[in-house]
């Protein structure tokens, strides 16, 4: 009975709202993940760039290259747990300090809305945020894992086990990848959640626009279009 006091505090638009939030966030992941074949995600034409630039790296005389490049990747996703870890820090100093927070909502809100409300609404941010940190800490411990099957990799193109270890690191690769983006679009949504301190209709307008953002970057960009690019330049038929 208390939980159900407690939500008589939130109305139909509100519930409204935080299930659009939800089903944005799960149906695009989903979307992005799993595209129709005509039209493939940027997410997947890079996973085919992974799986290539393995099988590149079995002829490479210096691996030096690539060892740099997966540095890069890894200290990406150390930088962006790092971030995420101070920013739940302060989701719970601001949970630790509603009156203050309180007293900037009522700046911008003009009904009075209880505590219990603004809790909720900051624990929504807080979810957000820890699948986010989540996400990056396994993303960078998977490209450790690629970093030691590519030490695996022969030198020998001509090794048997030469190829098969590059498609294990290349696997594993687009695995670490695929949590790293899903890293990205937790902390997306995370700020879009934070529309909702403005009210339903904010939420609800913010999470169409974070979703219109992510499908135009992984659907219709320019850098999905250079992607689609063919690598040979076509050839002129004329005598």
């Amino acid at each position: 009975m208390i939980w159900m006091d407690q939500l008589a505090h939130f109305s139909m638009l509100d519930a409204l709202a935080l299930g659009g939030l939800v089903l944005a966030w799960l149906g695009l992941g989903l979307l992005i993940e799993n595209p129709p074949r005509a039209r493939p995600s940027v997410t997947l034409l890079m996973a085919q760039y992974r799986r290539e630039w393995m099988v590149q790296m079995v002829a490479r005389d210096a691996r030096i290259f690539d060892a740099q490049l997966l540095g890069s990747l890894r200290q990406g996703t150390a930088f962006f747990a790092s971030a995420t870890l101070i920013a739940i820090g302060g989701a719970l100093a601001m949970l630790g300090d509603l009156e203050r927070v309180m007293g900037i909502a009522d700046d911008l809100t003009p009904d009075t809305v209880p505590v219990i409300v603004w809790e909720v609404k900051i624990l929504l941010i807080l979810v957000f945020l820890t699948n986010a940190f989540l996400k990056f800490v396994w993303s960078n411990r998977l490209f450790g894992y690629c970093a030691v099957i590519m030490a695996a990799v022969p030198n020998d193109p001509s090794d048997a086990a030469a190829l098969p270890r590059a498609r294990k690191a290349a696997e594993i690769n687009i695995t670490a990848a695929r949590g790293f983006n899903r890293g990205l679009r937790a902390i997306y949504f995370a700020l879009t959640a934070a529309a909702w301190l403005l009210g339903p209709e904010a939420l609800i307008g913010a999470t169409g626009i974070t979703a219109l953002m992510l499908l135009r970057r992984e659907f219709a960009s320019q850098s999905r279009a250079v992607l689609l690019q063919p690598d040979r330049p076509k050839q002129n038929t004329q005598t």
